[in-house]
């Protein structure tokens, strides 16, 4: 059970668009934990507030390709896809946001999953997680860095 780190971010937050996703492939797929969120913003200190959702997505995004990096060298290359700057969102599923929160721009944050409480993406093509920042004041650089696990 190889893992893996990714970071993705937005150079504005939209309010339309989500700023990056995980996503199985279309072939080869596995089981994806993700345990382990850092949210957090790359502009100057200001007052402004946005919001991190993730959101279960059931087709893909249109984004910049971001290769995951094995946090164990000697793993293999992960299958699991990571987007970064979306331009065009994936289908969210509705109603289904297993995590939020809100922050100041001058905030970071973190969620650590609890053992068996992952967010998990089942082995179906382009199934996933999509972060979104549908609230902003503003124009954070929103940035998030994610840890899973392929099973």
């Amino acid at each position: 059970m190889a893992k893996y780190g990714v970071e993705l971010q937005k150079a504005t937050t939209s309010l339309t668009v989500g700023m990056g996703s995980i996503e199985a492939p279309g072939s080869g797929m596995r089981r994806v934990k993700l345990y382990d969120f850092i949210f957090g913003s790359a502009s100057g200190p200001a007052d402004n507030v946005f919001e991190f959702e993730i959101n279960r997505s059931t087709t893909a995004a249109t984004g910049t390709a971001v290769t995951p990096n094995p946090l164990d060298v000697a793993d293999a290359a992960a299958v699991t896809l990571a987007k970064s700057n979306n331009t065009v969102q994936g289908t969210n599923t509705a109603g289904v946001i297993p995590l939020s929160t809100s922050l100041n721009q001058r905030a970071t944050f973190r969620w650590v999953a609890a053992p068996g409480s992952e967010l998990v993406i089942p082995a179906t093509a382009s199934n996933g997680f999509s972060i979104n920042t549908p609230v902003a004041s503003g124009t954070p650089d929103a940035h998030v860095n994610v840890l899973f696990e392929e099973q």
